[in-house]
């Protein structure tokens, strides 16, 4: 288990690495593909824990009000890449579309790199515990 755990480490770091060195923007591709639904100051839509008429969320925060930090890297990941529904699986529905064919892994990274810089050192403690536990 600490091996994968370390191993996740290292591909995470090589990742940002990879972004970092292309001379990505994580803040400023955030801005450019999730800050219309998500808000531009990571805030998401009003009323986000109560579905709207057609029955889905609206976005969530992404700041330390919501619950990305909840989550390990991975599924973070995914979700941006594959989109909430692929990832969530039966039958649920939901207005986050995937990036995968629009966005580069690195860019995905980057973007994620850019939330979680937001976050205050209590929620990134919780989400490297997330992590560790996955």
């Amino acid at each position: 288990m600490r091996g994968l755990i370390a191993l996740a480490a290292t591909l995470a770091s090589w990742a940002q690495a990879v972004a970092a060195e292309e001379g990505m923007d994580g803040a400023a591709l955030y801005q450019q593909n999730c800050a219309s639904c998500n808000g531009a100051e990571l805030q998401g839509q009003p009323d986000w824990r109560s579905p709207g008429p057609d029955g889905r969320l609206p976005a969530p925060p992404h700041d330390a009000t919501g619950h990305t930090w909840h989550h390990g890297d991975d599924i973070l990941f995914r979700i941006t890449r594959d989109g909430t529904a692929a990832v969530v699986g039966g039958g649920y529905e939901s207005d986050m579309p995937g990036f995968g064919d629009n966005l580069s892994d690195a860019e995905i990274r980057a973007i994620l790199d850019y939330i979680k810089s937001t976050w205050t050192e209590r929620e990134r403690a919780y989400q490297r515990e997330r992590i560790r536990q996955e």
